[in-house]
């Protein structure tokens, strides 16, 4: 009889083993040279929920990898770093304890890290397994995702930008007309199967119905936003208007913090650093709405000069909740825990996420209160 195959066996990666190889080179030499720059105690952070010890974040994601593709998923396997099950299991390590706990220096962090990289490099020689490839390329991703997170917390404790984006500002572009209109209409949502590689919350393909909608071809701008601000004193609706992290006004001219440089607020870029609950009044504000994660989805499915990309993760008003079909992948941690109805789905990519992670179907999801991330907001018509 034959046994059905675990999902995540069935992805049928797209990424060859040179092509994870040098992946894998590019994302760890990203993540060393962030360490390597770091000026002595900018290591040391406050105890925010927002952020993690970077020391602690560094292992983890070591730690992650070396779990995943070389230990099998199992604590009985041991690791090349001793106790590093007691140091960097996020699953076991309560996020407020992370600060307790007397992780290794950053030298020998390093080598673990080197150790674990060179074990993997070895295994992509020879010949990998639909399983083995499977965890090497979810551990590129989750790599990727902690080194976007290093530039949320560098920006976040106005440290120096830690790499260079891979994608610069976005100016407003001189598009048609505002809003762009679509009839009703049913779309695919969600992955289809063996169709590469995905993470578990795009499980499965699934029909959606949409109304007609309009959805504003440009994200709201600094300038959109200032007005929204400034015009605070005539908002009837009595909820407290927030300035965006990161900005200032000195002298009648308003400035925002780029990591440890303030410069002059730019009227025309994407507005950033903006929560969603902030983002909801500004909606209630101007009389418009937040588009839900598929109107999104289809907007960022058209043609390039129909819309303007913002460069940032874009709030939708769709609370990040499974799709039909959905079943967890091995990281049971990566989206189950989530689906609790606290936080909501941004879809898009900021300046510090790789193109390898820019898909349509990409599902990033973050609690409503944040901000802290590179993230904005475009608008529907009521």
């Amino acid at each position: 009889m034959n046994q059905k195959l675990h999902d995540h066996l069935q992805y049928q990666t797209q990424a060859n083993q040179s092509l994870l190889k040098a992946w894998l080179i590019e994302t760890i030499e990203r993540t060393r040279s962030i360490f390597l720059n770091l000026k002595p105690r900018q290591e040391v952070v406050p105890r925010l929920e927002i952020l993690n010890p970077p020391n602690w974040e560094f292992g983890h994601l070591t730690w992650f990898h070396e779990f995943w593709v070389h230990r099998k998923g199992q604590i009985s396997h041991p690791s090349l770093l001793s106790n590093a099950d007691l140091f960097f299991n996020s699953s076991e390590i309560a996020h407020a304890d992370r600060w307790t706990i007397e992780v290794p220096a950053l030298e020998s962090l390093l080598q673990y890290n080197f150790e674990v990289a060179q074990k993997t490099i070895d295994l992509l020689q020879g010949t990998v397994d639909a399983e083995t490839a499977y965890f090497i390329q979810l551990s590129i991703f989750h790599q990727d995702m902690h080194n976007e997170a290093f530039a949320y917390m560098w920006q976040t404790m106005s440290y120096a930008q830690p790499f260079e984006p891979f994608s610069k500002k976005s100016a407003q572009g001189d598009l048609k007309s505002k809003y762009i209109h679509f009839p009703k209409s049913s779309i695919q949502a969600g992955a289809h199967k063996q169709s590469g590689f995905i993470f578990d919350n795009e499980k499965w393909a699934h029909t959606v119905d949409l109304n007609k909608f309009s959805i504003a071809r440009q994200p709201i701008t600094n300038g959109e936003y200032l007005e929204f601000i400034e015009s605070s004193k005539n908002y009837s609706h009595g909820k407290p208007i927030t300035i965006p992290n990161y900005w200032k006004k000195e002298g009648g001219d308003w400035y925002q913090r780029f990591f440890d440089n303030w410069q002059l607020l730019a009227l025309d870029e994407p507005v950033r650093h903006v929560s969603y609950v902030d983002a909801q009044h500004y909606c209630e504000w101007r009389q418009v709405r937040l588009p839900t994660e598929h109107e999104l989805s289809l907007l960022m499915s058209q043609a390039d000069g129909q819309w303007q990309a913002s460069n940032l993760w874009e709030w939708t008003s769709s609370p990040f909740m499974p799709f039909p079909g959905f079943s967890a992948d091995p990281y049971v941690d990566y989206s189950k825990p989530w689906f609790d109805g606290n936080y909501q789905v941004l879809k898009g990519w900021s300046p510090y996420t790789p193109e390898r992670l820019r898909r349509v179907a990409f599902r990033n999801f973050y609690a409503p209160q944040r901000s802290d991330h590179f993230c904005g907001f475009r608008t529907c018509l009521r």
